[in-house]
């Protein structure tokens, strides 16, 4: 059901709010979206949405790579339970490459202890032979 409800609000999300995004802008949403879903269903396929010298700073000041990513989440060391976003701040694209701020709420697992942030994130994505591919990822906890 978790994933039925995720399919329809990246329809209605895309299709239904984005009616000002050129074509190439909607793609990208999609592939913000589709990152958030499978993120929040701990599904390994989110690892095809990653460029392979992709960097993530956490907001606990963990640094990694695409390895160090696969590591952690294919070990469930952490697990999600829900990624929102609640706010789009930012959303800048030229040519190959785009920039995303935005607002995430996240609720999960680190281990044994359940976590719930309210999250700033910053992205660049860049298109590589035709598709989004994350490239680096920032988060900074929000109060």
């Amino acid at each position: 059901m978790k994933s039925v409800f995720s399919f329809l609000f990246v329809i209605f999300f895309v299709f239904g709010f984005s009616q000002n995004f050129s074509k190439k802008e909607k793609v990208l949403l999609h592939q913000i979206s589709k990152l958030d879903s499978l993120m929040e269903n701990n599904d390994s396929k989110i690892l095809e949405l990653f460029s392979d010298d992709v960097s993530f700073g956490h907001s606990n000041g963990w640094i990694q790579n695409k390895d160090d990513f696969k590591k952690d989440f294919e070990s469930g060391k952490v697990k999600y339970q829900s990624v929102k976003e609640t706010e789009l701040k930012e959303f800048k694209l030229r040519n190959k490459f785009a920039n995303v701020r935005r607002i995430i709420a996240v609720k999960g697992l680190y281990k044994t202890e359940i976590f719930e942030m309210k999250l700033s994130v910053l992205e660049f994505w860049i298109r590589q032979k035709g598709i989004w591919k994350l490239w680096s990822r920032q988060s900074v906890g929000l109060k």
